[in-house]
């Protein structure tokens, strides 16, 4: 083992691995490591600049006891920035400490010569390469002992129940409904990221976590320590960037449905929701509005003028953004082009198809700069140059015909090594180009990202998910984990996406209960496809904007008399809090706080708070209580110390502890912090 220190770096070498560890930004750390000749250089999602951070660096010898019972000396390493301190012993095995209290520790339990716990024969270390056969990647495997009794929160989106992961085993990979963000937040009081795009997994058991890369050529991870989850948060977000301000006049009501098959019925729906008195901020322009995938521009058989559609959608206050994906259909125009000048993904073997819905499909390969700017270009030429105001960046994990990830290869290697940042290269050829033409924020709809797309326009929606209550309350935690993972901009489809019968009373239950959550929440937007499918397409052919199938309508009158009148009061209650909801967005802004927060972040004191997880305050002021079973009509709610107003009633309670609201279906319960 050898100990170098170089400028506030502190560098090991072991074997044939190359380690650097130095502080970056408050209270962190960046740990590298790599079996190559040198480092790639790449930032992944440490995109921030942090300046000259100091550091104390320490290289000493120490007293160990040796297997035959004598003491000898050992040569270990110290790094410290702040409250963070890494320790590096003699056989290369890392510990963390938070003032001076051990916080995480790598996996060691090999034989080293000493007298230890950790000196064992299983010949298990915390860094293990593995080479790729045929290749310059590596299988990385790197795993940390467990802390009993700790909590992790973060990580992204799974579609499950649990809000702590830890017990969870989480794959490393986008899906559609699934976005990994590999950012945790541990009870422990620190936050970590594996800040390393490759498909792998993570487990984050009670005997130790693991963090595997399938094929990747360096270790890279960046931890933090501060005293409550916020803090975490504003050290995160200060490194990997923050969302930047959001419009206002985006706080409101966005309409949506799968489909507005023409510039008519867009028009039809916008000017009965000016008749009723409801403003719509945004309508969305889903998929198939275009001829085939991959040509990004309107069927003119549907939409003739859209220009004249958007200019009067803006006369009526109303902005809009149209659906893209990353797909090119071979019948596309930009096939051939595309395909000629390597702007595409690649498979490894056999046919070069990578997606096959509703054709036979390649997405572009967002990768390369030229694709980005390729599809850039003719998007603001047949949509932007119109005065479309954003874009919908739908199917951006992306998603493939089959999750076979080792099929896939981009310009810049391997899917296996590089996938999980796709997402975000593909807002960016949107990002880059709207902010270098400057009309005003830019904000985008997406169907998934990583870790830092919160600085890139993202509003990332939760996917194409069941309308079920299980679902609903899947959405929660969710939602609650990608805040925590420094994704503030955050949406579902309000009811679901996947609708078997529209008029059934227990779908329009779930509906009423979905919306009255989604008042509280980032983003207020209907969507979803709302079976039965029994409308005819608009002609007989089989590509092109009319053939696809569209669903039954999805406006807030939509749902009957009763219902409707309960979505215009919540309606009523979001614009009333308008100038609140953005002082949440400038929080946001300024240190990475999410809208949606768990109950621990605003009270890391108080132990059973940490336990919740069926209730969340948004920003620091009203703490909701969702419903989330069918014929529900009452549920327990705690109420932390403090005094909290029932807004139903205006019922004062004493907090420290917990009450039965009703929750008639008019009122989601919601109390206001006094």
């Amino acid at each position: 083992m050898r100990f170098v220190k170089d400028g506030s770096a502190l560098v090991f070498f072991h074997m044939g691995e190359q380690v650097r560890m130095e502080p970056w930004g408050k209270d962190a750390l960046r740990v590298r490591s790599t079996m190559q000749r040198q480092f790639s250089g790449n930032a992944w999602a440490l995109t921030e600049p942090v300046g000259h951070t100091q550091a104390q660096i320490t290289i000493e010898q120490v007293d160990h006891l040796a297997e035959d019972g004598s003491m000898d000396k050992r040569e270990q390493a110290a790094i410290a920035c702040g409250r963070l301190k890494a320790v590096v012993n003699h056989a290369g095995v890392i510990s963390f400490y938070k003032d001076e209290k051990l916080i995480l520790r790598e996996y060691f339990r090999a034989y080293d010569g000493t007298v230890s716990r950790e000196s064992r024969c299983l010949k298990l270390i915390g860094r293990e390469w593995k080479g790729v056969i045929g290749g310059s990647e590596y299988a990385l495997n790197v795993k940390f002992e467990a802390n009993k009794g700790e909590k992790i929160f973060g990580m992204g989106q799974y579609q499950d129940d649990c809000m702590d992961k830890k017990g969870c085993v989480l794959e490393l990979a986008q899906r559609n409904s699934q976005i990994s963000v590999p950012f945790a937040v541990s009870s422990l009081g620190y936050g970590f990221l594996w800040n390393n795009p490759a498909v792998g997994r993570v487990t984050f058991g009670n005997n130790y976590t693991e963090w595997v890369a399938r094929a990747t050529r360096e270790m890279d991870y960046w931890i933090t320590a501060a005293g409550t989850p916020k803090a975490i948060l504003e050290n995160y977000t200060a490194v990997t960037g923050r969302a930047e301000l959001f419009p206002e006049n985006l706080m409101g009501l966005w309409q949506c449905k799968l489909r507005y098959r023409t510039q008519d019925e867009v028009l039809t729906v916008a000017r009965q929701y000016q008749k009723e008195g409801i403003r719509i901020d945004r309508i969305v322009i889903d998929f198939f509005h275009w001829t085939v995938q991959g040509d990004w521009k309107f069927d003119k058989t549907y939409w003739p003028d859209p220009k004249a559609m958007v200019d009067t959608l803006h006369s009526m206050g109303i902005r809009v953004i149209v659906s893209v994906w990353p797909t090119v259909d071979r019948r596309s125009e930009n096939f051939g082009p595309m395909l000629e000048r390597g702007l595409l993904m690649r498979t490894e073997r056999g046919a070069l198809q990578t997606y096959d819905y509703q054709g036979d499909c390649v997405e572009i390969d967002v990768f390369n700069p030229e694709a980005r700017k390729y599809i850039w270009e003719i998007c603001k030429k047949n949509y932007w140059d119109l005065g479309i105001d954003g874009f919908w960046l739908d199917n951006t994990e992306p998603d493939l015909g089959v999750y076979d990830f080792e099929h896939y290869r981009y310009c810049d290697g391997p899917a296996l090594a590089v996938s999980n940042l796709y997402p975000q290269l593909f807002s960016r050829a949107f990002y880059d180009g709207m902010k270098a033409l400057d009309r005003g924020p830019v904000v985008n709809l997406l169907r998934c990202g990583w870790a830092g797309s919160q600085k890139y326009g993202n509003v990332i929606w939760s996917g194409d998910i069941p309308s079920t209550f299980e679902a609903f309350y899947d959405q929660l935690q969710c939602g609650l984990n990608m805040g925590l993972a420094g994704i503030p901009w955050w949406t579902t489809d309000i009811g679901g996406f996947m609708t078997d019968d529209a008029s059934d009373p227990d779908f329009r239950q779930l509906l009423i209960r979905w919306y009255q959550f989604a008042v509280y929440s980032p983003v207020l937007r209907m969507h979803g496809d709302r079976g039965p499918h029994n409308i005819p397409s608009l002609d007989g052919r089989d590509w092109g904007g009319g053939y696809l199938h569209t669903g039954q309508p999805n406006e807030l009158w939509s749902y009957g008399k009763e219902n409707y009148a309960i979505m215009k009061k919540y309606y009523d209650v979001r614009i009333a809090m308008q100038d609140y909801i953005k002082s949440l967005y400038r929080e946001a802004h300024e240190n990475g706080s999410p809208l949606l927060r768990a109950m621990f972040y605003e009270f890391p004191g108080d132990e059973k708070c940490w336990e919740l997880q069926d209730q969340y305050m948004f920003g620091s002021r009203y703490l909701v209580a969702p419903i989330f079973r069918l014929n529900q009509f009452c549920r327990e709610v705690y109420l932390p110390d403090g005094q909290w107003r029932l807004t139903s009633t205006g019922e004062v309670f004493q907090g420290g502890q917990t009450i039965s609201v009703d929750a008639p279906l008019a009122y989601m319960p919601v109390f206001e912090r006094q």
